[in-house]
C-alpha cells in the first residue's frame, strides 16, 4: 500500500500555520526590532549617533503595539504565567521600586517601562506558541536578519564587513562582528531546533543552520565559535537525555558537573576561560570596568544606584565619572550582567537575579529530563550564560537575548506544550 505523498516545504509550512498567521507575524516582527538587525543599515554603522537616537527610540513604539495584541491573544496562559515566574516578578518590582532611591528617577522610569515591555513580549511568545511552532517563530526571525546579513556582505561589503577595526570580518546588518557571531550562534540553534520538531522541514532548516554556521565562521568571533559549539553540544544533550530515562539521569548529573565545574573555573582561573575565548586576561579592558565598579557600590552596596541609569549620568561626582577614572576610559555599559544588576539594585538584586538565573538552569534540566523541554531551551540557557559574563544582556530594554532568556525561562514554567488562542 502506497503512503501518503510528501508535501512540500511550503506547502506543509502553509498547511500547518493556517489560521495562525496574525501570531507568527506579531512574534517575528518583535523579535526582530529586539534583534536590531535593522538599526545599522537604517542609521548608519556608526556608534554614538545621537541625532539618529529620538528616531530610533521611536521606531519601536509601533512593535510595541504588536506586542500587545500578541499578549491580547493569549492573555490567560500569560497571567498564567506570572504566578509560576514569582522569582523574575519579585526582580523586575525592585527594578521600577528603585526609582525611590535612583541618582536620575526620570531615567529609570523610562527605562523600566521599555524593559517591563520588552519582558511582556517574551511572556507572550513563551505562552502562545508550543515548542513546535516556537521553534520556527524563531527560525524564521534568525533566517530574515541571516539573509540581509549575506546580501550587504556580498554585495555591499563597505556595509556588510568591518573596515577599520578587524578588517574583512563580515558583520552583516550589524555594528560590529562580534554581533553577528552571537547572533547567529543562537540562530543556529533556533533552526536545528525547528529542524527536529518540524520533521517535514528537516532539510531545510538544517540548510538554513549550515548557512548561519558559516556567517559564525565569517564572522571571525571566537567566542561566537565557542557558543555555537557550546548550543550544538546543549542539542545533543537534549537530544539524548529524551532516548530514556537511565541515560537521562547520567548526563543530567554530567551537565551538572560541568557546570560547577565551569563555574570553579570561572573563580579560580578565569584566565583559562579568557585563553579560550580568545581575550587577554583584562578581557579587553572589562576587568578595569569591574574594578572601578566594585568601587562605587561600597557606598551603596545594598540596593545599587537605581536601574538603568548609571551609565549616562555624567556629572562631575557620579559614579561613572569615579569609574572613568579607575578604568581609564568611558565605558558605557558593566560588559556583565553580574556587574551590571550589582551596579544598579546593589547586593539584593544581585542575589535576585541569581535566583531566577538558577531556576532557568533547574527547570531547564528538569523539563529536558522529562522530555518536555523542547530543543531550543537547553542550548540558549548555555549560550546566554557564556555570554553573560562579559556581556550585559539582563534585565535589558529592547534586547533580544533578554526577550529569548524570559521566554525560555516562562516556557519552562508552563504546564504542557500547546498553542494557546484564549483571549
Amino acid at each position: 500500500m502506497a503512503g501518503k505523498p510528501r508535501k512540500g516545504v511550503v506547502k506543509s509550512f502553509i498547511d500547518d500555520w493556517r489560521g495562525n498567521w496574525l501570531s507568527l507575524f506579531c512574534a517575528v516582527a518583535v523579535l526582530l526590532v529586539f534583534s536590531q538587525a535593522w538599526q545599522a543599515p537604517l542609521f548608519g554603522y556608526t556608534t554614538g549617533n545621537t541625532e539618529a537616537g529620538m528616531l530610533i527610540r521611536n521606531f519601536y513604539y509601533p512593535f510595541y503595539l504588536l506586542g500587545f495584541v500578541l499578549c491580547a491573544i493569549c492573555w490567560r496562559p500569560l497571567l498564567d504565567a506570572t504566578w509560576r515566574t514569582a522569582t523574575l516578578m519579585t526582580l523586575l518590582a525592585l527594578c521600577c521600586v528603585s526609582v525611590l532611591w535612583s541618582i536620575d528617577p526620570s531615567g529609570t522610569i523610562r527605562r523600566c517601562v521599555a524593559m517591563l515591555v520588552t519582558v511582556l513580549c517574551g511572556y507572550a511568545i513563551a505562552a502562545r506558541f508550543s515548542w513546535k511552532r516556537l521553534s520556527e517563530v524563531l527560525a524564521i526571525t534568525f533566517t530574515i536578519a541571516m539573509a540581509a546579513s549575506y546580501f550587504l556582505a556580498v554585495f555591499v561589503p563597505q556595509m556588510g564587513r568591518m573596515q577599520e577595526l578587524f578588517p574583512g570580518a563580515w558583520r552583516g546588518v550589524w555594528l560590529e562582528k562580534n554581533n553577528l557571531g552571537a547572533i547567529m550562534a543562537i540562530g543556529f540553534c533556533a533552526s536545528v531546533a525547528a529542524s527536529m520538531h518540524n520533521p517535514s522541514r528537516r532539510v531545510f532548516w538544517l540548510g538554513i543552520a549550515a548557512a548561519m554556521v558559516f556567517l559564525v565562521i565569517m564572522s571571525q568571533s571566537k567566542t561566537a565559535l565557542v557558543s555555537l559549539m557550546l548550543g550544538g553540544a546543549g542539542i545533543v544533550f537534549v537530544y539524548l537525555t529524551q532516548r530514556g530515562p537511565v541515560l537521562g539521569i547520567l548526563l543530567t548529573w554530567l551537565a551538572v558537573t560541568v557546570l560547577l565545574c565551569l563555574a570553579g573555573f570561572m573563580w579560580f582561573a578565569p584566565e583559562k576561560i579568557f585563553l579560550l575565548l580568545g581575550k587577554d586576561p583584562t578581557l579587553t579592558g572589562r576587568t578595569f570596568i569591574w574594578d572601578g565598579i566594585e568601587r562605587v557600590i561600597r557606598a551603596r552596596p545594598l540596593l545599587g544606584y537605581g536601574y538603568g541609569v548609571v551609565w549616562t549620568d555624567e556629572s562631575a561626582y557620579a559614579p561613572l565619572a569615579k569609574i572613568t577614572q579607575v578604568a581609564g576610559f568611558r565605558a558605557y555599559h558593566a560588559h556583565s550582567c553580574w556587574f551590571e544588576v550589582w551596579l544598579g539594585l546593589g547586593r539584593v538584586g544581585l542575589v535576585l537575579w541569581a535566583c531566577v538565573f538558577a531556576e532557568a538552569w533547574a527547570k531547564g534540566l528538569w523539563r529536558t529530563w522529562r522530555g518536555d523541554s523542547g530543543y531550543f531551551a537547553l542550548p540558549m540557557l548555555a549560550i546566554y550564560s557564556l555570554s553573560s559574563i562579559t556581556e550585559s544582556m539582563a534585565l535589558g530594554w529592547n534586547d533580544l537575548r533578554w526577550a529569548l532568556f524570559v521566554m525560555v525561562l516562562v516556557k519552562l514554567s508552563l504546564p504542557g506544550d500547546k498553542d494557546s488562542t484564549q483571549g
